[in-house]
């Protein structure tokens, strides 16, 4: 089982050598507001070959679901962008948020343009890697934050052999148990491909995603390690600290799994 940490991508492999971490993921570019496709890495060699798994997590603006014209088309031109520079770095998967619908609009219709964004990926020559939808923690109009709505949106894009990105304060905070999460998840993907094990600052349900260390917050870290085991999919860490932060929280992990 690879354990790592989301870090600064200014030199993920030197933030994965501070963290004792077997994988590392980050972003390729501003994540709250950058719509240019990313430019190329001049360390992307070393990426690739390094021993080091690589995630990428696509920016936080993308909304493939969305009724906006103005933001679902150029989310889907930014997501094929983001996949195309993340295959360059041997990237194992593209993380991309559910993404949401706006109040009002029926949630059938953010569905139905998850599944068109896929399908003309799918005539440009695919996104080139695995591209994981993640579990969101807010919103009333989400398409991944209730498990009943995962299940809508699998039928609309599974056939794309979309991979499933499970994160445990997202889920705890959307009002998902953690007890019982990953034969859940399965029943509803067949596949969980990467873990995003995070504790959480907010009470279950409470929509917030704030991220907090294993050992503080309000999630049972147990319940995080028993998903992790269950999973037995690559983890990444998203928790505040820096290296100091994140290093205990994967000793954390490797301890409680015997690893």
């Amino acid at each position: 089982m690879r354990i790592g940490a989301h870090v600064d991508a200014t030199d993920p492999l030197e933030e994965a050598a501070l963290r004792k971490a077997d994988a590392v993921q980050f972003f390729l570019a501003d994540p709250q507001k950058d719509w240019k496709t990313p430019q190329p890495r001049t360390d992307a060699d070393q990426l690739r070959d390094s021993e080091v798994d690589i995630y990428v997590h696509a920016p936080y603006i993308i909304n493939l679901a969305t009724t906006n014209n103005r933001i679902r088309i150029p989310s889907r031109k930014l997501l094929l962008g983001h996949a195309r520079a993340a295959v360059a770095v041997g990237a194992k998967g593209l993380i991309v948020h559910g993404g949401h619908v706006t109040a009002g609009d029926d949630l059938a219709t953010g569905f139905a343009n998850w599944r068109k964004a896929f399908a003309q990926a799918t005539e440009a020559g695919g996104h080139g890697l695995p591209v994981l939808v993640e579990n969101t923690a807010g919103g009333d109009n989400a398409c991944a934050r209730r498990f009943d709505n995962l299940a809508r949106l699998w039928d609309a894009v599974g056939e794309y052999g979309v991979g499933f990105c499970l994160d445990t304060c997202h889920a705890h905070a959307g009002g998902e148990d953690l007890l019982d999460i990953v034969d859940r998840v399965l029943a509803i993907t067949g596949r969980i491909d990467l873990i995003h094990a995070n504790g959480s600052r907010d009470a279950f349900n409470s929509g917030r995603d704030r991220h907090d260390n294993l050992a503080s917050g309000t999630i049972d870290p147990q319940l995080v390690v028993a998903a992790v085991r269950a999973a037995a999919a690559p983890v990444i860490v998203e928790t505040p600290g820096g290296v100091v932060g994140q290093a205990a929280d994967i000793a954390y992990l490797r301890d409680h799994l015997g690893r």
